[in-house]
């Protein structure tokens, strides 16, 4: 399977960290964008609700006013039929507050009443508003009510009372909440043309309106935002309307009729540009990926090929004019430089063994393994190039006892045998060396001292367990382990501490493993 080389691995993950930014940053984008969509849309109904109620709330007031300074001109016409018809019509019509007004006495017995209702000019009024009027007696903004016309209205009135503090009946005025009035314009004129849209509630949690008249007199339950405008409150608030549908409030009460103005949009409508915005920012942002993508892999390019140079080099180590090509690559970071100074060192430190290593002057001619000349050799090489290893340091237990038993003849074959363990527990990069009569040694690049210890118990088992067909009878070994670099400690002293591990083993009783007192990694 071909293996991705170092440019495209930059490339890889490059283009995959571009990306993950750039995911990251859409959706924080659009997580943010929502959160200040919804809480501008909030911010912006609920001012508006404000501003709406205060309206509503002035022109109520306004109202009450109007129907106070015409219950002024009532006491001062002195029961004149005349009189009071003129002032009805004249309130109806200066303002055009009201849909129709109405002047009643103390017993209930309409005085006056303007044009369109005429028919009721001296009858007795039934209505709910002109009850609560006559029982209150005080200025007051009746609850919504179906009056005996069939329509759906208020009734605002203010009492006729003398000097003497006689009452002698209301002034009042009825705002019909189906049919057009001064009332139904100013909540209809909605300037915001984003699909939101005003309703109002009484007391009781009925609409007095709505964009849907259909739904006019409807009483609302079970809706969070109802229940706090009727309990005077200001603000805003996420919520699902009774028919299911997410929606953006914000809420302000009427203080003079205890009514609350709702202002409410979707948030659908309120997120439908958003995705739009996105895309366009998407849009926008290709072209510049495109030529980031472009700058990496051109810088890709520039800082892998010192390093693809050295690898294509490593292959072909056996030229004999290598050394000069490595020379010659620009490394011009600290890797490649790293990685070129290694490369001249081992190739430089290789020819130096070719030239060096013989095989007549650095192999034991009994066992065909390096003698001490040769681990010397190999030894200050890795010494040059700060090559780790371990050393396991066998001896065989009671060689000489072997050689008076069963002659040097057997002796030399028992030697064999154990070399020929060695070498076959042994790796490739492992140097096997005799160093000694029955002394011998391993070198193990790469391994710690725990790896070399575990090394020399498997090789003390596997001898203990074998029985030499020379001699008839199982042979052991102790071993002594230690580790470089260590510390301070140069090759010699670890060398040494190995010696001492071995001594350490003979004297504890033979057959057994024993790593140096300085353990090193």
């Amino acid at each position: 399977m071909r293996k991705l080389n170092l440019r495209q691995l930059i490339l890889l993950l490059s283009v995959s960290t571009a990306l993950l930014l750039l995911a990251n940053t859409f959706y924080t984008s659009h997580k943010t964008q929502r959160a200040l969509l919804i809480t501008q849309t909030l911010e912006a109904s609920s001012a508006y609700a404000a501003k709406t109620a205060d309206s509503v709330n002035g022109f109520l007031l306004a109202a009450q006013q109007q129907l106070a300074f015409a219950a002024q001109d009532v006491l001062a016409a002195n029961n004149s039929l005349e009189q009071l018809e003129h002032i009805a019509e004249r309130l109806k019509q200066q303002t055009n507050s009201f849909n129709s007004v109405w002047i009643v006495n103390a017993e209930g017995t309409v005085n006056a009443v303007t044009l369109k209702t005429k028919g009721l000019l001296g009858e007795h009024l039934h209505s709910a508003g002109a009850e609560q009027a006559l029982q209150e007696r005080r200025p007051l903004i009746s609850k919504p009510y179906i009056a005996s016309t069939g329509r759906f209205l208020i009734f605002i009135s203010h009492p006729v009372i003398d000097q003497q503090g006689t009452y002698l009946g209301f002034v009042g005025g009825s705002i019909y909440l189906h049919e057009e009035s001064i009332l139904y314009s100013l909540l209809g004129q909605h300037y915001h043309a984003d699909e939101s849209y005003i309703y109002v509630v009484d007391q009781d949690s009925r609409l007095i309106y709505h964009q849907e008249p259909k739904r006019v007199g409807e009483v609302v339950r079970g809706n969070p935002v109802i229940e706090q405008v009727i309990a005077q409150k200001a603000g805003s608030q996420q919520l699902i309307n009774s028919k299911g549908v997410e929606m953006l409030a914000g809420y302000a009460p009427v203080l003079s009729s205890g009514w609350g103005v709702v202002v409410q949009r979707s948030l659908k409508a309120t997120l439908a540009g958003m995705d739009e915005q996105m895309l366009a920012v998407a849009k926008y942002s290709f072209p510049f990926f495109i030529l980031t993508m472009l700058a990496v892999w051109v810088v890709s390019r520039w800082i892998s090929q010192p390093l693809w140079t050295l690898a294509r080099s490593a292959e072909s180590l056996d030229k004999p004019d290598m050394n000069s090509q490595i020379a010659s690559i620009s490394a011009w970071y600290f890797e490649a430089s790293q990685l070129k100074r290694a490369m001249l060192r081992g190739l430089a430190g290789l020819n130096r063994k070719i030239g060096k290593l013989n095989l007549e002057s650095i192999t034991d001619p009994l066992t065909g393994l390096m003698n001490r000349r040769g681990m010397q050799i190999a030894l200050d090489e890795w010494e040059q190039t700060q090559q780790p290893f371990s050393v396991v340091m066998g001896d065989i237990d009671h060689f000489k006892r072997i050689n008076d038993k069963f002659g040097h003849d057997a002796g030399d074959e028992v030697l064999k045998f154990f070399a020929a363990h060695l070498q076959d527990l042994s790796r490739p990069d492992d140097l096997v060396c005799r160093v000694g009569g029955e002394e011998f040694l391993m070198l193990l690049p790469n391994t710690n001292q725990h790896a070399a210890h575990k090394v020399a118990e498997r090789l003390r088992q596997r001898i203990e367990q074998d029985i030499c067909s020379h001699i008839g009878v199982p042979i052991t070994l102790s071993f002594g382990v230690a580790s470089w670099p260590c510390a301070h400690a140069s090759i010699a002293d670890v060398m040494k501490n190995a010696d001492l591990a071995l001594y350490a083993a003979k004297a504890a009783g033979r057959n057994q493993v024993h790593s140096s007192q300085t353990i090193c990694p």
